[in-house]
């Protein structure tokens, strides 16, 4: 390789690891903004679910219609994917667990439907003939509270009137900067016990919000006095968690989602970099050989002019 060649390299290396450093800090933004976003819910979560907790065994509770199992015929699942790539094994990961999910449940596509969210989820599984009931983008970024509610009102509308019997959603739960897991968590019918799993992973297990998990390890449990009566909290209080479930899931997954690609992207800067100085040995080895090969070429003409002469 001449001398040009492997400086126009170099120059096309640096220029790739400053696009990559660019992108490892925007995402790094972006986790955290998620974090933060996701652990501002808390509070509200915790205060609702020890309400209900405190009615769970009423008979109220029991019948509400978001709590009411009934023989499995159709199953509704909502993926939650990415809408750009660049982000490592994060997507790869969220198909392998999803179809593990599947074969786990015994879930075809006779019997089940799909809501994805995500370009990445969508356009994969349309390709395959599974059925979309609706899709939604542009929620990597920032997704706020009140786009969630049309899709968890569709999603209990669904549910109530008979056309899925159970609702699960898949998604990739934010751990640490490093670890990130695939769950399948089920929606609906609601249960408590579910619902407390959701709220206890609110804060990661380590890192900057770490520490707010212990504040999470005991629920208490209250005596309330309910006005005007439980029925009416119930009808308000149990589609607010449902609700907060799917944001929160969203949240977990955009955090994991820009966690995973800051990693990728910190991975390429090195890899450019290690690439950046083996390329600049290369160059210098070429230089001193060219510079060297030049100064033989001029001491043999000299040798031979003295012989000449």
């Amino acid at each position: 390789m001449s001398l040009k060649a492997v400086k126009n390299k170099i120059k096309s290396i640096d220029k790739t690891r400053q696009v990559t450093k660019a992108m490892e800090a925007v995402s790094a933004v972006k986790m955290r903004k998620s974090q933060a976003i996701a652990l501002s819910t808390r509070p509200y979560a915790r205060a609702a679910l020890g309400i209900l907790r405190s009615i769970s065994g009423s008979i109220e509770a029991l019948q509400h219609p978001l709590m009411t199992a009934r023989p499995v015929k159709k199953t509704c699942v909502i993926v939650v994917s990415a809408d750009k790539g660049l982000a490592g094994s994060y997507g790869s990961a969220l198909l392998k667990q999803t179809y593990r999910f599947f074969t786990e449940r015994k879930l075809t596509q006779e019997n089940t439907a799909l809501i994805c969210i995500g370009k990445k989820a969508n356009e994969h599984f349309a390709k395959r003939g599974w059925t979309i009931l609706a899709h939604h983008e542009h929620w990597s970024d920032h997704v706020d509270f009140r786009a969630v509610e049309p899709l968890a009102e569709e999603v209990k509308e669904l549910f109530v009137s008979g056309a899925y019997d159970e609702v699960f959603i898949v998604y990739t739960n934010f751990l640490s900067t490093l670890k990130q897991l695939v769950y399948a968590r089920q929606l609906l019918p609601v249960a408590f016990d579910r619902v407390e799993e959701v709220i206890r992973g609110i804060a990661p297990e380590k890192g900057k919000f770490s520490e707010l998990r212990k504040d999470l390890e005991h629920l208490p449990i209250r005596e309330y006095s309910f006005e005007p009566d439980p029925e009416t909290i119930l009808s308000e209080l149990i589609p607010a968690l449902f609700n907060i479930q799917i944001y929160h899931s969203v949240l977990e997954a955009n955090a994991s989602e820009h966690s995973a690609r800051m990693i990728a992207m910190k991975n390429a800067s090195d890899s450019a970099g290690d690439i950046s100085r083996a390329l600049k040995l290369r160059f210098n080895k070429v230089r001193q050989s060219a510079i060297t090969r030049e100064v033989s070429e001029i001491v043999g003409g000299m040798e031979s002019m003295k012989i000449i002469d």
